[in-house]
């Protein structure tokens, strides 16, 4: 699913005085540009591979690279990412653990002419110039249309499905939800519990019990995330039934924890984000802002650039196993 209907803002990122012939910032050889790049935490595989995704795309560019850890913490992010900006980086990258904090951030880089790409979690309602999103809409989608394939293969009766969403605050995630109820009810399904587990495993799983306890004939659950997917699946297991063959059950994200369930036959799918991707897509647009060209967006009136996801399944979690 390759970025598609891309749009051309007709803006610049970055000012006329501050680029030259040659698009590179006035004075500045390519071995000089600095990329100054602050993740949301270290500790989390998922920053780890979008850290990785976004060195090694700086890297192929010639440029250098500085990180910043904001390790979960507000203050951490604030003055982490205003310090890079007086270290002088030529562009800033950012993956904001508080998004309603970014005001100061791109305030300080727009009164030093320095573009500010978001990737993931949020922008906070900031003039940033571009955020790097998963295509989330597209998950559930694909979560709705194989969930529906595989309540047929199990030769079930009943349209009765229940949908786990994250945290109200997650507006980017809940997209997944959204897309997915949309789909499973054009597909004639009725969601007959839908409620938030705020991201957490303990709460999805006493969703999902209470759900089989209101109704028992529920033949699919799709949840916001893999540890409340996998919760689900728990909760399935302890009421007597199979996550797989009697409700499918599906999550988001790809974690290791449900890469292994789906191996052993204990989830039914999740999907997959590419953290990765994420990072060197930011990369690409900071080169558009740097070369003084126009940013290209999938949805122009955001600003939101989006990575394709993938559906994973006992067909293809080889390729995403280890």
């Amino acid at each position: 699913m390759a970025v598609a209907g891309v749009l051309a803002l007709g803006v610049s990122a970055c000012s006329d005085s501050t680029t030259t012939d040659a698009g590179k910032p006035s004075g500045k050889a390519s071995g000089d540009i600095t990329v100054g790049f602050s993740v949301y935490d270290m500790q989390y595989e998922f920053f780890q591979k979008m850290e990785k995704g976004t060195r090694e795309a700086v890297e192929a560019q010639g440029w250098k690279f500085k990180l910043h850890d904001e390790k979960s913490d507000e203050n951490e992010m604030v003055t982490g990412a205003q310090a890079l900006l007086d270290r002088g980086v030529d562009v800033l990258i950012i993956s904001p653990f508080k998004p309603d904090a970014l005001g100061p951030i791109i305030a300080k880089a727009k009164q030093k002419n320095i573009p500010v790409i978001i990737d993931d979690i949020g922008g906070g309602g900031t003039p940033y110039d571009a955020i790097v999103i998963s295509d989330n809409a597209d998950g559930g989608k694909q979560a709705a249309e194989y969930m529906a394939q595989q309540i047929t293969a199990n030769g079930a009766k009943s349209k009765k499905v229940v949908s786990i969403t994250c945290e109200p605050s997650a507006v980017y995630a809940a997209r997944r939800n959204l897309a997915f109820t949309q789909q499973i009810k054009d597909k004639g399904y009725q969601v007959v519990t839908e409620l938030s587990g705020n991201s957490k495993a303990e709460e999805a799983y006493k969703i999902m019990k209470d759900a089989l306890a209101k109704d028992p004939d529920v033949t699919g659950v799709f949840a916001c995330n893999d540890p409340m997917g996998v919760a689900a699946a728990n909760a399935i297991k302890d009421a007597g039934k199979d996550p797989v063959k009697d409700i499918v059950t599906i999550g988001f994200n790809a974690d290791p924890e449900a890469i292994t369930a789906i191996g052993k036959g204990g989830l039914s799918a999740t999907v997959a984000q590419d953290p990765a991707g994420m990072g060197a897509k930011t990369v690409d647009l900071a080169a558009q802002a740097l070369n003084g060209g126009k940013l290209t967006y999938d949805d122009e009136s955001t600003r939101e650039v989006f990575q394709k996801v993938t559906l994973v399944t006992k067909d293809n979690v080889a390729q995403f196993a280890g």
